[in-house]
């Protein structure tokens, strides 16, 4: 069973590590395995701005090489409650295939879509 709350709070918590001086558009994700771990992402920005890395990439990524393959939800903050931009959908349907996604604002309620709602017709 996810635990909800825990995984916005944990993606909450990533939030406030986000590097993003240029943007100041911080977002926070965490990434809930198979068996029960919890991985998180934040945005990385670069001067050289297509370098920069959004949450949810970061928190997909890390898993991966920490040999995570199977994962089980995935938690995105941002202060406005924005949804995975489009890169983000590919790399969740490529590696976490349909999942149920939380979309949350610090400290409000969030809204559950998953992953195949958001990106219907995937490059997969």
């Amino acid at each position: 069973m996810i635990n909800k709350l825990k995984l916005i709070k944990s993606a909450i918590n990533a939030q406030k590590k986000a590097i993003c001086p240029y943007s100041n558009y911080n977002v926070g994700a965490s990434l809930l395995t198979n068996n029960g771990e919890i991985l998180i992402g934040f945005n990385i920005e670069s001067k050289a701005y297509p370098t920069t890395l959004c949450a949810e990439r970061v928190a997909i990524f890390s898993a991966l090489t920490q040999g995570y393959s199977k994962f089980e939800a995935l938690a995105v903050v941002t202060k406005d409650g924005a949804a995975p931009c489009g890169s983000c959908r590919q790399i969740i349907a490529e590696y976490a295939g349909d999942i149920p996604i939380l979309i949350a604002k610090p400290n409000e309620d969030y809204i559950e879509t998953n992953t195949f709602k958001l990106l219907p017709q995937p490059f997969i």
